[in-house]
C-alpha cells in the first residue's frame, strides 16, 4: 500500500512537472547558458536580470520573458508586443476580442474592453490587466504566463504604459 502512494506521488509529481514546463513548440534552437568567470562576484548592471536567475531553465520565448537590465524601460513593441501576439491575441484580436477587448495595437489597449479601462498608466494596482495576469486568470486558454513574463507587465504599466 505504501509503495502505491509513493508511485502514486511521483506519477503526479512528474505530470505537473510536465505540464509547467508545456510551451508551444518553436523550430529556434535553444542556446545554453554561459558562466561567468570565478573572479566575477556579482552580475554586470547591463545583464538582464533574468539571466541572472540560473534556477530557471532556459526558455525558447527568449524576447518574450528576458527582463531589461535593471532600471531599463520596459519596451511596448520589443518586450510587452511579442508577449501579447503569443498569448493575448488568439481571444483579443483578429476576429475574436473578447470583452470587447482588441490587444493588437498599443492604442487598442489602451482604448480598454466594453468594461472600460484595463490599463492605468503608471498604476499595476489599479490596472484589469496586471491583476488578471498576476492572478492568473488571464490567459484563460493556453499556457499561463511565467513570473517573469507578469513582471514585465507590470513593470511597463508602472512605467507609464508607453508606446515605445
Amino acid at each position: 500500500m505504501e509503495s502505491m502512494k509513493i508511485k502514486f506521488a511521483v506519477v503526479f509529481l512528474v505530470v505537473g512537472l510536465l505540464a509547467a514546463c508545456a510551451g508551444p513548440a518553436t523550430d529556434q534552437p535553444v542556446s545554453p547558458p554561459t558562466e561567468e568567470p570565478a573572479a566575477a562576484t556579482e552580475a554586470p548592471a547591463t545583464l538582464p536580470a533574468a539571466a541572472t536567475n540560473t534556477s530557471a531553465p532556459p526558455t525558447t520565448e527568449a524576447a518574450a520573458t528576458e527582463l531589461p537590465a535593471a532600471g531599463a524601460t520596459v519596451s511596448f513593441a520589443t518586450d510587452i508586443l511579442p508577449l501579447i501576439e503569443s498569448r493575448c491575441i488568439n481571444c483579443h484580436g483578429g476576429d475574436r476580442t473578447e470583452e470587447g477587448l482588441s490587444m493588437r495595437t498599443h492604442a487598442e489597449i489602451m482604448t480598454g474592453s466594453e468594461n472600460g479601462p484595463v490599463v492605468t498608466p503608471g498604476d499595476a494596482d489599479n490596472s484589469l490587466m496586471a491583476e488578471l495576469v498576476l492572478e492568473q486568470k488571464m490567459p484563460k486558454r493556453g499556457p499561463k504566463l511565467t513570473p517573469p513574463q507578469v513582471q514585465l507587465i507590470i513593470d511597463w504599466i508602472n512605467q507609464g504604459a508607453l508606446d515605445n
